[in-house]
């Protein structure tokens, strides 16, 4: 399987968090899956830094390496996958993880309910 992490998987899962469910645990540890994380993660994380709401490792990409997670670029046709989603979801990072998820194929690991709305495989944390 095809993993894409949300955000909050993403940091649930680096801070060994009790809130990322067995099954998300089960599923991203599980070493014939492969795990990605989108730029629009990092992007994310970096905007909550800058505000002060988040701390993020200094050392990020080389943490996701250290997990044998891959970076997930956005590219032109996620970008233009965008106009095809319903306006369920106002969230523009979220947004754009579920066009990436449908453009790649991807199963979404999330604890955010929203994304079985846009009719993608989601494995929730």
């Amino acid at each position: 399987m095809k993993l894409l992490l949300d955000t909050q998987a993403l940091l649930w899962w680096l801070s060994d968090s009790t809130q990322l469910s067995q099954a998300a645990r089960t599923a991203i540890g599980d070493g014939t899956n492969t795990v990605f994380v989108s730029a629009a993660s990092a992007w994310e994380m970096e905007n909550k830094s800058a505000l002060g709401k988040l701390r993020v490792p200094d050392n990020l990409e080389e943490t996701l390496a250290t997990e044998r997670f891959f970076e997930l670029p956005i590219r032109i046709t996620h970008a233009t996958a965008l106009r095809r989603l319903p306006a369920i979801h106002r969230d523009p990072f979220d947004r754009l993880l579920i066009a990436q998820a449908q453009v790649e194929s991807l199963t979404v690991v999330t604890s955010d309910p929203v994304f079985d709305r846009y009719r993608i495989p989601v494995v929730a944390t």
